[in-house]
């Protein structure tokens, strides 16, 4: 099998007329194969071998998509992205899924992993040029770290990650640090009033600094929609970030602009003057304050920290009680 994503990079390094092209390709292949966990498995697979299909950007024709996958090998494919997955998740990796199984299929044609769970283990490294360094010395692979990337944005870009979540019945602080990650990762593009939907002109997904924030809130996985549930962020401003707990999914605040705590010291935002989310490090000076979001559940340590912060009963009210008490009993 050809390397995949080599192919969709350098696709996308053309003009503008071709990346719509392939982007709406991509996407069409994927709402004609949508329900399976190990997509994007599937949708490289069929356009390796059925190419990328000359379509208008002014509409999708779902009719020039794979109706001969050989259905053998796409039930093999899907096992396999099945095996990758199961091992993510045993580790807690399950953010990483699409990334471990789009370098398998790509580059892995012709080699047999017997043990998934070493395979699964190089991408707890946060760095990604790592990862390739050390997949490509132990399993000797020529894996070009910014093609493959490139690729990668792009692939993601046209999806909500499905492995994004570890708790689809709440809106909770460590999924929220994880659609902010995503949103990063992705590439999400700026746009006022978007909340990380696809923007039909642009051919990419958007958001804004609160539209970050609302996005995750209104995002149904099982639907795969964005509901209109949450059109006001609500939050409360806590403590200076010297009492902030190292919780990712914690809100932070400069006055003007919210970011989200990614964790590892990072914080991910939208910046209207950049045109794209940003990353930051917390204590880069951007920062003032952190914050809760009132739709979003917290752990305990949260809650603690907040209740640190409040003020308790001081020993001066403890002496104005003791000493009229003290005068009580003197004038019994």
């Amino acid at each position: 099998m050809k390397a995949v994503l080599i192919k969709l990079a350098l696709c996308l390094l053309g003009d503008e007329k071709t990346r719509k092209k392939l982007l709406i390709a991509v996407l069409s292949v994927i709402v004609g194969l949508l329900g399976m966990m190990c997509l994007p498995f599937i949708v490289l697979h069929s356009m390796n071998k059925i190419g990328v299909p000359e379509i208008s950007t002014s509409a999708v024709d779902q009719t020039q998509f794979p109706t001969n996958i050989d259905t053998e090998k796409t039930a093999e494919l899907e096992v396999t992205g099945q095996t990758i997955a199961n091992a993510m998740s045993v580790i807690g990796l399950q953010e990483q899924t699409i990334k471990a199984q789009l370098i398998y299929l790509s580059f892995f044609e012709d080699k047999e992993i017997s043990d998934f769970s070493q395979y699964a283990g190089f991408f707890s490294c946060p760095d990604d040029r790592t990862v390739i360094d050390s997949l490509n010395q132990t399993y000797n692979l020529n894996i070009c770290y910014e093609d493959f990337m490139r690729s990668y944005t792009m692939v993601m870009n046209a999806i909500i990650n499905p492995y994004l979540f570890t708790n689809t019945t709440t809106k909770n602080a460590s999924d929220l640090a994880a659609w902010a990650r995503n949103a990063y990762v992705s590439g999400w593009g700026f746009a006022s009033g978007a909340r990380g939907e696809m923007d039909s002109e642009l051919r990419y997904r958007c958001a804004d600094n609160v539209g970050l924030l609302l996005g995750y809130l209104n995002y149904h996985l099982d639907e795969k929609l964005f509901s209109n549930d949450y059109d006001t962020l609500f939050y409360t401003e806590q403590g200076t970030l010297d009492t902030m707990p190292d919780v990712a999914g914690i809100g932070v605040f400069n006055g003007e602009e919210f970011g989200v705590y990614a964790g590892n010291g990072e914080v991910i935002f939208y910046s209207e003057s950049v045109g794209h989310t940003e990353k930051t490090i917390l204590t880069c000076g951007i920062w003032t304050s952190w914050c809760t979001f009132d739709a979003v559940e917290y752990p305990q340590e949260v809650w603690d920290a907040i209740q640190a912060l409040q003020p308790e009963e001081s020993e001066e009210n403890e002496e104005i009680y003791d000493n009229e008490s003290e005068e009580l009993a003197n004038e019994n």
